[in-house]
C-alpha cells in the first residue's frame, strides 16, 4: 500500500544515509531529512555505499530527495526514524504536523524507550519498533561504510512493512517479538562503551580475551537485570543469549572460530559511541547502560561494573579529548 509513496528518513546520519541509499538504489522513492552539512556533502559527492564484503553502490544526488525542511514528510508512506535517542521527541514533533495520518513510522534506533516517545508524540499513528544490527561509519565525501553483518528486524504488522522495506543488499525481517529483539541488541550494544573507552577497532578488541572477559562480565550483569524483570532477550545470532558470556570467556582460537561463523566484522569497524567521543558529541550511554541500570534498580540487582563504565564514559564526554584509550584493568580499577 505504501510502496508508491516516498520512504522518508527522519534524521539521516550514518545509518539513515546507508539504509535510505540502499532503498533508493533499488528503485524506491526516498527522501532524506538531513542536516545542512550532510545535504551539502551528498549534493557535492553523491552517495557511495560500501560494505564489509567489498561491494559498492553509487548514487547521484538526484536519485533521492534531500531537505532540511520537515515539510518533506508531507506525502510519506513510511517514515524511518534514525536519530539519536535524545533527539526522538524533537523529530517526532517535526513529523507530527507534516506526515499523513496513515504513514507508518518505523524506529531504527538504539535503545528500547523510543517507541513510547514516538507513540506519545504522534497520537494514533502506526508506530513500529525496529532493530539495526550492523554498524555504519561515515567516511566523508558522501561515503558510508557498513562494517558488520546482520539483517534489520521490524515488528510484524498487517501491512507487512518489513517486506516493503526489504531490498537486495538490505534484508528486513518481520519479528513477532521485537521487544525481545531490541533488548537482545541492547545487551550486545553494551560493548559500544568498551569500544569507545579502548579506542580499538571492534575486531581487534574482540580478539583479545581480557576485553572479552570484561564484556562478558558486563553482559552477565545486564542479563541478570533482565531476568529479574522477566524479560527474555532474543539473540541476533544462532547462539542463545545466555550462552554468550561463557563463549566470550573462551580462549582466543576457539572464540574467533565461533565468531567467524556467526558474524562478519570489518577490521576497521568501530562503534557509534566511539564515533561520538571522537567527534565530541554526547553519547547514548544513558539509553544503553542507563536503561539496564534503571531496570536493575527496580529489581534490586547490583550492576557495579556497568555503573563504573557509565562514569568513565561521562568523564570522557566532559574531557572532550576523544576515546581515552583505557585498558581492561583500568576500567575494572574500582569494581
Amino acid at each position: 500500500m505504501m510502496t508508491d509513496r516516498p520512504i522518508v528518513v527522519a534524521g539521516a546520519g550514518a545509518i539513515g544515509c546507508f539504509v535510505g541509499g540502499m532503498l533508493a538504489a533499488s528503485g524506491r522513492r526516498v527522501a532524506l531529512l538531513v542536516r545542512p552539512r550532510v545535504k551539502t556533502e551528498i549534493e557535492r559527492f553523491g552517495l557511495r555505499l560500501t560494505d564489509f564484503d567489498g561491494s559498492e553502490t553509487k548514487l547521484g544526488a538526484g536519485q533521492l530527495a534531500l531537505s532540511e525542511d520537515p515539510a518533506i514528510f508531507h506525502s510519506a508512506g513510511i517514515v524511518l526514524v534514525t536519530v539519536k535517542s535524545a533527539d526522538t521527541a524533537d523529530v517526532a514533533d517535526q513529523i507530527a504536523p507534516h506526515a499523513p495520518e496513515d504513514a507508518v513510522i518505523v524506529s531504527l534506533q538504539n535503545g528500547i524507550g523510543n517507541i513510547a516517545v514516538l507513540r506519545d508524540r504522534l497520537g494514533g499513528r502506526h508506530v513500529l519498533a525496529g532493530m539495526v544490527p550492523f554498524n555504519v561509519i561515515a567516511m566523508g565525501e558522501g561515503r558510508f561504510h557498513r562494517s558488520t553483518s546482520g539483517d534489520i528486524h521490524v515488528g510484524e504488522d498487517a501491512g507487512n512493512t518489513a517486506a516493503a522495506l526489504s531490498v537486495p543488499g538490505l534484508t528486513v525481517r518481520a519479528s513477532g517479538d521485537i521487544t525481545g529483539v531490541q533488548w537482545g541488541k541492547l545487551i550486545i550494544n553494551l560493548n559500544n562503551a568498551l569500544s569507545a573507552l579502548s579506542d580499538l577497532p571492534l575486531a581487534a578488541q574482540l580478539s583479545n580475551r581480557d576485553w572479552r572477559r570484561l564484556f562478558a562480565d558486563q553482559m552477565a550483569e545486564g542479563l541478570a537485570a533482565l531476568k529479574a524483570a522477566g524479560i527474555a532477550p532474543v539473540s541476533a545470532t544462532p547462539i542463545p543469549m545466555n550462552w554468550t558470556p561463557a563463549l566470550l570467556r573462551l580462549p582466543d582460537t576457539i572464540f574467533n572460530a565461533i565468531l567467524g561463523r556467526t558474524m562478519k566484522i570489518d577490521p576497521e569497524a568501530r562503534s557509534s559511541m566511539w564515533q561520538d567521543l571522537k567527534q565530541g558529541r554526547k553519547t547514548e550511554i544513558d539509553y544503553l547502560q542507563g536503561a539496564v541500570i534503571v531496570l536493575a534498580e527496580q529489581n534490586h540487582v547490583e550492576v557495579p561494573l556497568m555503573r563504573r563504565i557509565v562514569a568513565l564514559i561521562n568523564q570522557a564526554e566532559a574531557a572532550g579529548n576523544g576515546p581515552p584509550r583505557l585498558t581492561p584493568q583500568q576500567i575494572r580499577a574500582v569494581v
